[in-house]
């Protein structure tokens, strides 16, 4: 069926170690944690885990999450971690509308409704430039995700 790729120009730092073996539609947790989770896909999972350092520091113990599938999606993982953690920012170099963020918020409405938050391009399509440049420019930084997080974890 159908597929899409999304590609980068600059190199991305890697988040698997070689022995990795992809399941299609299985999401991966990368770092557990109890306060809240991230769910994020492509670059943005390097970014998740840079903020879930941050948030370490701060006190915050943040679960990631790669979402690499959206279809299938694995439901059974954002209901886990809904019920786990009780909070979820959804993180994804994407507009706000039809992508990974959608599709987590209506599994977590179905399953396990808890306070949420989205860190994407909002509902605007994006310039060309330099990679680093332009998710500072949209507010997609790991800085910015360990915002959302913790304005998310506030709401509990």
């Amino acid at each position: 069926g159908p597929f899409y790729i999304r590609l980068s120009r600059p190199k991305t730092p890697l988040v698997y170690p070689e022995s990795y073996h992809f399941t299609l539609g299985k999401a991966v947790t990368m770092r557990q944690g109890k306060d809240a989770t991230i769910i994020a896909m492509g670059i943005m999972v390097a970014k998740a885990l840079e903020a879930s350092d941050i948030l370490a520091r701060q006190g915050i113990d943040c679960r990631v999450i790669n979402m690499h599938t959206l279809k299938p999606l694995d439901e059974e993982a954002i209901a886990r971690v809904a019920s786990d953690t009780g909070a979820i920012v959804v993180a994804e170099e994407h507009l706000a509308h039809g992508g990974l963020g959608s599709r987590v918020a209506q599994v977590v409405a179905r399953k396990k409704p808890v306070p949420m938050e989205f860190v994407n391009l909002g509902d605007r399509y994006a310039l060309s430039g330099k990679a680093d440049e332009l998710l500072q420019r949209y507010g997609l930084t790991a800085k910015d995700i360990a915002e959302a997080v913790k304005s998310v974890v506030k709401r509990k």
